[in-house]
């Protein structure tokens, strides 16, 4: 005889039937949370929310987010759940500014975060949590002043140089040649990065098996387990925790630490100094080993990690401006002359001398690099967690304690109030002039406020310095498997060309 009826199949239908529902009702539990608060919400659906074609890897998040904010247009915020979790997504500039700055200790922590046990990808700058974030921002601010750039500088030059030996031997002076510049650039970022971090000569350029570019593909290799991990860290946390998922993967942290310490431990015999990420790792190492706060030490994984994220987040977010710049200019060949002349122009002046303070003064090529940030922000989206509990200013909306907070820079970037005819690619919206008159609030490509990205002056320089060496020589050209107009991978949280690929033609040009 069954537990209920006469029949175990009769049972067990039974059963099952209730626990659908049981899972129904506990998964729809918050759902009409922003209705009863009086904000302008997304109809989720059961059990996935608003998030289905971003799971189904359907929809880049970045233009997930674009969508939500252009949805809740003449609305501050509006209201959308991630499976049954509320969130709020911001869309007015001055709660942006309170957000991020003005009242950055209700919002000091990112909602996003790997799992506590995977120190490379917890601990490093950009996901730690307080208390220790705010000691180790203040000790690795120093690491990026400019004083240290410029000597960082000579090292990233030699990199350009490999990559001047790299274009030189395609034999470009006769034909143009059709390459993944997305590629040829990730490998000279890797080389920068690979440098200024770790005080190795990687040259990845010239050397098709080397480590480091192969692992930093795999980081960022958008196969649908990969990008569920990298979606999960940043919208999913409990899941994270609960499959032990890896920021940067197993074998890569594993490659990583290994780099890491080979490094450290020869350069701390042998009392070498190269200015770098490592030098400043290890005095903080000397003089900050025996201090714990709430589980963050300066030793071992937890130093290993902010080596990891610089090189992880360093190659890919400049190595992606540099070529979506390319890409553009490629197909605004108006704007690559103009550019290509500046650029001519100051070699010119300086005997083909590179300086620092050269490649940072360019005005039109940090017009024409801003407008590229405008269009395709690396990290699409910024994410924050109420650490408290929020009375929005100038409204009766009060955020719990706990609450996802979501800020869409595309959508911000593309919102025709703020930049007209937001399509079009055009670097006279950072003019001296136009500039001064974008509101605060809306631009903001590399975050704002005390979480703000810390490489964000080494980050241009490197883009900077690729589309020197590149235009002083060289010019680019749509090529027939250029994929015009640009798509973005549904599959990748940053922004990624669809395929991972920009094909473009290249060739040697006069310098005249």
């Amino acid at each position: 005889m069954a537990l209920v009826t006469s029949y175990w199949v009769l049972d067990g239908m039974i059963l099952l039937t209730a626990v659908i529902v049981a899972a129904y009702l506990y998964m729809t539990r918050n759902f009409k949370y922003w209705k009863k608060r009086g904000v302008l919400e997304i109809t989720p659906v059961p059990f996935v929310g608003n998030f289905t074609e971003c799971m189904l890897m359907q929809k880049n998040p970045g233009y997930f987010m674009k969508d939500l904010y252009e949805y809740g247009k003449g609305t501050p915020y509006i209201g959308f759940y991630v499976f049954d979790t509320p969130c709020l997504l911001v869309r007015d500039r001055e709660l942006v500014k309170n957000v991020l700055v003005k009242d950055f200790n209700y919002f000091y922590d990112r909602h996003g975060t790997p799992d506590t046990n995977d120190r490379l990808g917890y601990a490093n700058l950009f996901f730690i949590r307080n208390p220790a974030w705010k000691v180790l921002r203040t000790k690795l601010t120093p690491v990026f002043t400019s004083g240290k750039l410029k000597k960082m500088f000579e090292l990233m030059l030699e990199c350009a140089d490999n990559l001047d030996i790299y274009i030189n031997s395609l034999g470009l002076e006769d034909n143009s040649k059709t390459l993944d510049v997305k590629e040829l650039i990730a490998k000279f970022t890797t080389d920068v990065i690979g440098s200024t971090a770790y005080g190795l000569n990687v040259n990845s350029l010239n050397n098709p098996d080397a480590e480091f570019r192969k692992h930093g593909k795999k980081i960022f290799q958008y196969d649908f387990v990969r990008s569920f991990e990298i979606l999960a860290v940043f919208f999913l946390p409990t899941i994270v925790r609960l499959a032990g998922i890896h920021m940067f993967g197993k074998e890569s942290s594993n490659f990583l630490r290994k780099a890491f310490w080979e490094t450290m431990l020869q350069r701390m015999q042998s009392g070498q100094k190269r200015n770098d990420l490592i030098d400043a790792l290890i005095e903080l190492k000397k003089t900050h080993s025996d201090q714990n706060l709430e589980g963050f030490k300066f030793d071992g994984d937890d130093l290993v990690a902010q080596a990891a994220v610089f090189f992880a987040a360093g190659f890919e977010t400049s190595s992606t401006v540099t070529a979506f710049t390319l890409y553009e200019l490629a197909i605004h060949p108006e704007i690559q002359t103009r550019l290509r002349k500046e650029i001519v122009n100051a070699l010119k002046e300086s005997n083909g001398d590179i300086s620092y303070d050269m490649t940072m003064s360019l005005p039109y090529l940090d017009m024409v690099v801003s407008e590229t940030l405008r269009k395709y922000p690396t990290l699409p989206f910024l994410d924050r967690r109420t650490m408290d509990t929020y009375k929005v200013p100038n409204s009766d909306l009060v955020i719990e304690k706990g609450t996802p907070i979501y800020i869409s820079m595309l959508g911000m970037h593309y919102d025709p109030e703020y930049f007209p005819d937001p399509e079009k690619y055009d670097p006279e919206r950072f003019n001296e002039k136009n500039k001064r008159n974008i509101p605060g609030g809306v631009y903001f490509p590399f975050g704002e406020g005390p979480r703000s990205c810390i490489g964000t002056r080494f980050g241009l320089l490197t883009t900077k310095l690729a589309l020197i060496k590149i235009f002083s020589k060289c010019e680019v050209i749509p090529s027939e498997k250029t994929m015009i107009p640009m798509i973005l991978d549904p599959k990748a949280a940053f922004a990624s060309p669809l395929g991972g690929k920009i094909q473009l033609n290249i060739q040697k040009v006069s310098a005249n």
